[in-house]
């Protein structure tokens, strides 16, 4: 019997999140009952809960205390509980709350005050990095800028290009909330400008629809290419 209800949830596909849906009510949690609460074999509730683990879903943990209980003999169970980047498979509301938040503050202020909370979000974001007027390597300052922008959640790639250098962001964290107000991602482009010390060309953007966020920043061409290219003319 355990067997064919065994197969019964591989085949629908539900034995990942029928197990994750104890973890989260029940946990922490041994094998053996998730196992005898859905009717699976050990060994299949073992294979989800180490693809769990590995994936940094679940993690092993102490069993929970109970008032009363005394300490069994002999080697307790490997209790399992659901990891916070378990947790979040089943959703959150903190794009809702945000957007609901910065609604707020154009209620109260209109849209100065949203550029105003969009400035301060950019300077935090970039309180750590130098300004490329104080640096003789504007790409320096791009990738102070990425690692920047990486701490906060927005995947960036920087690579060079004939044009200058591309800034790429592969996620962005707010997207939920630039979609209404785009002077979140006014305000970053302002920052990034100030940082790399001239103007910056934003060419994509994820609330448009994009896949990515590009921002081009251009060079300058070196003195020493300047003065090559203009003994070629002579």
């Amino acid at each position: 019997m355990v067997a064919e209800k065994d197969t019964a949830y591989r085949a629908n596909g539900t034995t990942r999140s029928q197990v994750m849906s104890i973890l989260l009510k029940q946990g922490p949690v041994a094998a053996a009952e998730i196992g005898t609460e859905l009717g699976l074999s050990p060994a299949g509730v073992r294979r989800h809960l180490d693809k769990l683990v590995e994936e940094g879903m679940a993690e092993t943990c102490p069993p929970r205390a109970v008032a009363g209980d005394q300490a069994s003999r002999g080697r307790p169970a490997k209790h399992f509980q659901l990891t916070v980047k378990g947790r979040e498979e089943f959703g959150t509301s903190y794009d809702t709350i945000a957007l609901e938040a910065v609604d707020v503050i154009e209620s109260i202020g209109g849209e100065e005050a949203v550029r105003e909370f969009a400035r301060r979000r950019a300077e935090r974001i970039f309180a750590d990095v130098q300004t490329g007027a104080d640096s003789d390597d504007p790409e320096a300052a791009v990738q102070a800028v990425a690692a920047a922008l990486e701490a906060h959640g927005y995947e960036p790639t920087v690579r060079r290009t004939p044009a200058g250098i591309q800034l790429c962001q592969h996620h962005c964290p707010v997207s939920a909330v630039a979609a209404e107000h785009p002077e979140l991602c006014e305000a970053e482009h302002e920052a990034i400008a100030r940082i790399v010390d001239t103007h910056v060309q934003p060419l994509a953007l994820i609330v448009d629809g994009h896949g990515i966020c590009t921002t081009n920043i251009p060079l300058a061409p070196k003195a020493g290419n300047e003065t090559k290219g203009a003994a070629d003319n002579d």
